[in-house]
């Protein structure tokens, strides 16, 4: 499974989720730490005045107790994503897509295989593509100023 967080600027941070890993409330405060890390990186403005977002949906891992504790006392903010609304999933309009046609008929056997070029799509992707998926989500009811801060996505694995 390949985990992605990417703002209107792109990736903030990728993982290949190992193979017998269970996605859970403990890996995603994990992961989150390791998010957290990567934002105060490459998006230092939004990191110091406290302006990025989360955005994810309501997976089990997501809306845990657990998780929920960890980003209340690290002070991160989280997008509300309402039941039952796949058009709040950029991830499902703009990066799927992507990843499904480049991979589209590939015969691929090795998990590594794929991670390799799953990683070769995400690498031709440019800010503008990222732009234009916060238009997307503009029209679909999000409104990300990148001005008043930057929304992080999560990205679930692309059927192949």
């Amino acid at each position: 499974m390949l985990i992605c967080f990417f703002d209107q600027k792109g990736i903030v941070h990728k993982e290949f989720v190992p193979p017998d890993q269970r996605v859970n409330a403990a890996f995603n405060v994990e992961l989150l730490k390791r998010v957290r890390e990567n934002v105060r990186r490459k998006r230092p403005d939004q990191w110091r005045n406290n302006t990025w977002m989360l955005h994810h949906d309501n997976a089990p891992a997501h809306a845990a107790l657990l998780n929920q504790r960890f980003l209340t006392d690290n002070n991160m903010s989280a997008v509300p994503h309402s039941s039952y609304s796949p058009d709040l999933a950029p991830s499902d309009f703009f990066l799927f897509p992507k990843l499904k046609m480049k991979l589209y008929g590939a015969k691929i056997s090795e998990v590594e295989e794929i991670q390799a070029q799953s990683q070769a799509v995400l690498n031709t992707l440019r800010e503008n593509d990222y732009q234009e998926a916060s238009k997307t989500d503009r029209a679909a009811g999000i409104i990300v100023k990148p001005q008043e801060g930057t929304t992080l996505k999560v990205m679930p694995a692309p059927d192949v």
